[in-house]
């Protein structure tokens, strides 16, 4: 395919919503190559050996048992996988360091965390952004394991604000060094990492400049204590202090001013990465979940025959598909997109930055949707096994408190929540996503007269896609009514973005599963795929309820009279089902399915 008509064929980012997707056009997990599944595979081999088998040891604190797997991990090359060729990494595409990203991060948070902050924001920064003498320098080592990378940009006053960090650079006179001086928080890896991405400001410049900084204690750089956490208790997280620690000039990272920029676009490759490290996580709770089920008895009867147990296990195993589908189709759009860029004599560094910048909002939406749900999937999980989920002598617990972070992790979700809205706004500003001419014609299709025509909906899933077909309708609705009203000042008016960006994302979630599901019931039979057409099906219906709940809160809120009883009547009109699902009997195939199969079966 030439790169022209590759261009045309891949949406942008933000474009899901005013362009249909044909489900041929979406990647899916169950499109992983074979040598895809053997790296999936030995991945899943080197977690249960050397990190679920010994999940205790993380929740003692064991700080070298986390540097030991580390480097374990390192040895097989899973801490280069992302890294190219060149700089003796694995130089995979995309979808497979998603895929890698997502099987070693399951078993515990605390191994999760330290393998993200090292191969993500501890050794990409230097990938993309560094010159050809600092890549060779340093890549090599962070590929290996046999040095480990921390990212310190968070401050005590500057968390979500993160341009508004203290820390200062000063060049010394002879113009060879600058002096960095200022204190880091929250730094994942500081306790045995060799090298620092630091993030300061040289004299009184707008931006934040990066820096790679050597962790030499003799060099003015000291650690503060471990910090006690609720979670993730093995990955190593101190405070790192900088006195008068000398840098040289060719240390900096990119050029001077362009921190801010680094840390952003760290951030959005962070946030996808966030959201495959919380897939495999939820696996293996379900799993467990049935497990434990099948087995504690009551009222002489296996708990999984009751139809409470089977609601929570059929709603963690629809969240879990819905996450794979979104997740792994907007990995293979910013893979595809980045080879489209290549292709057109983009340097390596300059294609995956611009990859990933351009579906910024899609990694916003990810990184909020997957984080809740492996949040709500350990919480149910504890329930199912009652006492024992309390108890620290099951997994389950420390489950749930290493998940709790993930929604704090790489921008805290309201963060997230406003920029997926905002950034859509700007890309329709600058004419990158056509959002107000659609917006434009819904608010046309209200005052005209809506057809009566039953419509035939005997194909699979045809009913589910015309409605999600109405679902866009009702975000291009409140959202271009309310850029209407406050324009640029739309950004001030937070509530009603977070309800929008609620909106968005079951949107895209939705979508995400529809297409995959769609597309394998197509090439593999509509029978082969039955439970997936019901984790579908259950989870639109469960979106289309947080669809009308949203836009209503907003609706009421921002638009009177006659114009807010017409947007009334265009989300109930744009909500409506034809024919309502049978809830309870989907839930109760799903949980069929996964008691029969004793495991969630659904991962490719």
């Amino acid at each position: 395919m030439s790169t022209e008509a590759t261009e045309k064929d891949i949406l942008r980012g933000g474009q899901f919503l005013v362009r249909e997707t044909a489900c041929e056009d979406v990647f899916t997990l169950e499109d992983i190559s074979e040598e895809q599944k053997m790296m999936r595979d030995s991945t899943k081999e080197f977690v249960d050996r050397e990190i679920w088998a010994h999940w205790e040891r993380f929740e003692q604190k064991d700080y070298a048992f986390t540097e030991a797997c580390m480097r374990k991990a390192g040895e097989l090359g899973l801490l280069g996988v992302a890294v190219p060729e060149a700089y003796d990494g694995l130089g995979m595409g995309f979808v497979s360091t998603m895929l890698v990203c997502d099987y070693i991060s399951g078993a515990t948070g605390s191994f999760s965390t330290a393998f993200g902050a090292h191969t993500g924001i501890g050794t990409m920064p230097i990938t993309l952004y560094g010159n050809e003498e600092q890549k060779k320098k340093y890549v090599p080592k962070l590929a290996s394991g046999e040095w480990f990378g921390a990212y310190c940009l968070t401050e005590p006053g500057a968390g979500s604000d993160a341009n508004s960090g203290k820390t200062k650079a000063v060049l010394s006179e002879d113009g060879k060094s600058y002096k960095i001086s200022g204190q880091k928080m929250w730094i994942s890896n500081a306790g045995f990492c060799s090298v620092f991405i630091v993030f300061a400001r040289i004299e009184d410049d707008k931006n934040i400049t990066g820096f790679i900084v050597e962790n030499d204690p003799s060099n003015g750089i000291s650690l503060g204590d471990e910090e006690k956490k609720l979670g993730i208790h093995s990955s190593s997280t101190r405070q790192v202090f900088f006195s008068d620690t000398v840098v040289p000039v060719e240390n900096m990272l990119s050029e001077r001013g362009n921190g801010f920029k680094i840390a952003m676009n760290a951030l959005n490759v962070g946030r996808i990465k966030l959201a495959g490290a919380c897939l495999d996580a939820q696996r293996r709770v379900i799993d467990e979940s049935i497990k434990y089920a099948k087995e504690r008895v009551q009222f002489k009867t296996p708990i999984i025959d009751f139809g409470a147990i089977k609601a929570k296990l059929a709603l963690m195993a629809t969240n879990v598909y819905v996450d794979e589908s979104a997740s792994y189709r907007a990995a293979k759009n910013i893979e595809d997109r980045i080879a489209m860029r290549e292709a057109a004599g983009n340097s390596h560094q300059e294609a995956e930055l611009k990859g990933v910048e351009e579906y910024a909002i899609e990694c916003s939406i990810l990184k909020v949707a997957v984080s809740e749900d492996v949040q709500q999937t350990t919480d149910e999980g504890i329930q199912i096994f009652g006492g024992m989920g309390f108890s620290a002598d099951t997994p389950m617990e420390s489950a749930w408190r290493d998940a709790r972070i993930s929604r704090i992790y790489e921008g805290t979700n309201e963060i997230n929540r406003m920029l997926s809205v905002g950034m859509l706004v700007k890309k329709a500003m600058k004419g990158h996503v056509d959002f107000l001419g659609p917006a434009t014609a819904v608010g046309e299709e209200l005052v005209g007269i809506p057809s009566f025509e039953t419509p035939d909906y005997s194909e699979t899933l045809s009913e589910e896609k015309a409605l999600l077909a109405k679902l866009k309708k009702v975000f291009l609705m409140v959202s271009g009514a309310a850029v209407q009203k406050y324009g640029p000042q739309l950004e001030e008016h937070q509530q009603l973005l977070m309800s929008a960006a609620d909106i968005l994302i079951e949107i895209y979630m939705s979508e995400s599963a529809i297409l995959r599901t769609e597309k394998n019931a197509k090439r593999f039979g509509v029978e082969s795929q039955s439970t997936q057409i019901a984790m579908t099906q259950l989870y639109l219906f469960n979106a289309v309820d947080i669809i009308q709940t949203k836009a209503k809160e907003a609706i009421v809120s921002f638009a009177e009279g006659d114009e807010q009883r017409m947007m009334l009547m265009g989300l109930k009109r744009f909500t409506k089902y034809q024919n309502q699902p049978n809830v309870i009997a989907l839930r109760n195939q799903i949980a069929a399915d996964l008691e029969e199969n004793g495991e969630y079966r659904f991962d490719g």
